[in-house]
This record gives structure tokens, sequence and C-alpha cells, in this order.
């Protein structure tokens, strides 16, 4: 894997290979309470979320959260993640298109917001790690923007190109992170961000996974 002029697909992580929503939903309302918001649903969740999160939380409470709240809503919902991710698994067919586009010769990686040291065990927890040039998770304080780390990750992978990348993600920023490093990309409707956002984006917008991967062939080739 890694040769020079390989297609390569970027995978995002949470609500693309890792199927969390339900954490995530329940995570997000556990922060939420601590400030006495009312919970959301996962329609209105995915209608109204965006990154960087201190502007989702903007959009729900009409201003931006003070440094001291926002400090306590994140360590309330990475807790109450932690604890129910555990009854979450591989969106699925993950874990077989994996293997498919491996066995093809061609290469991939993972790039996520998640916490690096808790990302990697989990990725490996599921056997699927050595599907991948690199597992790359967030270092650092979160609440930020992809783009940035999307321009490193696709760096420090020896051999890939970014004209022959694309992106694979559920979230707008996304998209926005590999055109920021001159990827391609391709939005998956089930997980973060309903498809009437997704499709503001102006990338492609499919259902399924392996929709994206079938898409993904065609864009880096």
């Amino acid at each position: 894997m890694g040769m020079q002029g390989t297609s390569h697909i970027v995978w995002d992580w949470n609500g693309t290979l890792f199927h969390d929503n339900e954490a995530i939903i329940g995570a997000t309302n556990a922060a939420f309470a601590e400030l006495g918001l009312e919970p959301l649903t996962l329609e209105r969740y995915r209608a109204l979320y965006c990154v960087p999160v201190p502007k989702f939380y903007e959009r729900l409470m009409g201003r931006l959260p003070t440094d001291a709240e926002w400090q306590v809503m994140d360590e309330v919902f990475h807790r109450y993640y932690a604890e129910h991710r555990v009854a979450c698994g591989l969106t699925a067919g993950a874990a077989d298109l994996l293997v498919q586009w491996t066995s093809q010769g061609r290469s991939q990686s993972i790039l996520s917001m998640y916490v690096h040291d808790e990302l990697v065990p989990l990725v490996r927890g599921f056997g699927i790690e050595e599907h991948f040039l690199r597992v790359d998770g967030r270092i650092g304080p979160s609440g930020g923007s992809k783009s940035e780390h999307m321009v490193r990750h696709l760096r420090e992978l020896t051999g890939v190109r970014p004209e022959r990348t694309v992106v694979i993600g559920d979230a707008a920023d996304d998209a926005v992170a590999a055109r920021h490093a001159g990827a391609g990309a391709v939005l998956y409707t089930g997980g973060s961000h309903s498809r009437a956002s997704l499709e503001e984006v102006g990338v492609p917008v499919v259902d399924t996974l392996a929709e994206a991967v079938a898409v993904a062939e065609e864009l880096a080739a």
C-alpha cells in the first residue's frame, strides 16, 4: 500500500465507519442538561449540527457558550460517550469494504477528531487496523476544524497524492478539510448531518458506504 499514484481513501470515524449516532446524541443531551437546555431528537441534531462544535451550541443557545460552560459540556459529553460507545459497532458493510479496497492494491487511512489515544485501541479492537496506512485522531483541545489536521495527515502518508485522494465522511467539515488539502470528498448521510445540509457543500452525497466507495473510486481515478 501507499505506492506512488495509488488511489487513496481517508475515512472519517465517528458517524462514518463507526455507527455511534445513539451514543453521540445521548452524550450531547447529557451535556445540554448541564445548562438546562432541552434534549434534541436525532432529526433536529442532524439538521443543526456543524463544526466547530461551539458554533453548533450557539445555534441552540442563541450565543456561544462561555469558556466555563464549554469546559463543563465538553467534559460531560466525553464522559457519557466513553461509557456508551461500547454498545456501538461498525457501520453495516464497512469491514467488507475495507478488505475489498485493500485487496485491489489501493490504500486507505483514518483521520478523526476523536481523541487519538482512544481512537487507536478502538479501531484495533474491531480487527481492522491492518487496512490503514495511518490512524490519526485528535491531539490537543477539542472544538476545532479538521482542515489543518487533513493537510498534515496527507503530508505524512508516503506516496499518497492529494489529487488521487478522496475523503469519505458524514460532516460538511470533512468536505471543507478535503478541499483545503487538495483532495476530493464524498459525504455519507448516515451520520451527523441531514442530506439537505450535506448537499449545500457541493460534493457528491450518498446514502451508503458502498456508494461512497464507488464514487471515491471514480473521483480518485
